[in-house]
């Protein structure tokens, strides 16, 4: 059971880390779409990224309350580095949309 959870960590971080870097490689092949777009991505990779983490600390919290019968540290472990990149991500592409948002409004 952990080590599903913990699996699924691992899964959630990297869509979550890879969410806004696809979003702006789709824009660069698509003419309808342009980088600003791309900021529709980030609430996915915002929620991703708390649901890696969120199970990723299930996981860990199952694996101590089993004395280590489940081995899904080290799974756990990388959903929650792929979960923290994610939200790092999601992050600073919030902050550079804001800070857009504010430099077109100033005009």
């Amino acid at each position: 059971m952990g080590s599903g959870r913990a699996a699924w960590s691992v899964v959630l971080g990297a869509v979550s880390a890879v969410t806004l870097p696809a979003a702006i490689a789709a824009t660069r092949y698509s003419s309808s779409y342009d980088l600003l777009h791309a900021g529709f991505a980030i609430p996915l990779a915002i929620l991703t990224g708390i649901g890696a983490l969120v199970l990723a600390r299930n996981a860990r919290a199952l694996d101590r309350a089993t004395l280590g019968a489940t081995e899904s540290v080290k799974a756990a472990a990388w959903g929650r580095v792929l979960g923290v990149v994610g939200l790092g991500i999601a992050v600073s592409a919030t902050i550079a949309v804001a800070v857009y948002g504010v430099l077109t409004a100033a005009d």
